[in-house]
């Protein structure tokens, strides 16, 4: 700078700086080729072979893959809903080796060899199972989303009440459980429905439960 130059920055030098100096701070820290080899590497994969609905399928998925992705995203079943992803709706519900389970919370890889029922396996539209027909018939839906879950939930819920399995209702492993609107209502309790339609959920499982296997 010499003694004609201001000793003030212009405004074409002063805007300059500030693009270079936020430019600095903006740029990653330097990332080792060894590092950034690392983020491009394929996740873990895995086979995995599940009966679902009768067929048996054979599926190559990431080991974090859920059983409710692996049902919608690879196979295309996306009658089981995918509500919190967390375990607290119940929207996903699916049966798996007899027992109701939320796929959302269970891996892929961890039902290897199970026998997974959705709603698609439990009835079509011209030979529905007697709880999907009961639903219809009781108006044990709204919206409908939480609905394929309510029903995999239910007919499970006949099968535990069958075999004598106790609820905090019916804590005795000497009687039978009660059939009761609070038995159901406690066994259901895993499977919300934002409607509101509580009460036709409860009149169709009893319908269906009161058919003679």
């Amino acid at each position: 700078m010499n003694d004609h130059e201001p000793s003030t920055l212009s405004r074409r030098r002063f805007l300059i700086l500030g693009v270079v100096t936020a430019t600095a701070f903006a740029m990653p820290p330097f990332i080792s080729l060894k590092a950034y080899a690392a983020t491009l590497e394929q996740p873990p994969m895995a086979k995995v072979t599940i009966q679902v609905n009768g067929q048996s399928q054979t599926l190559e998925v990431d080991t974090r893959t859920t059983l409710l992705d692996a049902l919608r995203e690879h196979l295309h079943l996306t009658g089981s809903k995918k509500g919190c992803d967390h375990g607290q709706c119940g929207a996903c519900t699916v049966i798996a080796d007899g027992r109701r389970i939320n796929s959302c919370l269970t891996l892929a890889v961890m039902q290897n060899g199970a026998e997974v029922t959705t709603i698609e396996g439990l009835g079509l539209p011209d030979n529905l199972h007697p709880m999907q027909a009961a639903f219809i018939r009781h108006d044990g839906y709204q919206c409908g989303y939480c609905t394929p879950g309510q029903i995999c939930s239910a007919v499970a819920v006949l099968e535990e009440i069958h075999h004598g399995i106790p609820s905090h209702v019916s804590p005795s492993l000497t009687e039978p459980p009660r059939l009761s609107a609070a038995e159901l209502q406690e066994r259901m309790s895993g499977n919300i429905c934002r409607c509101g339609a509580y009460s036709n959920i409860i009149e169709a499982i009893s319908e269906v439960a009161e058919v003679p296997a």
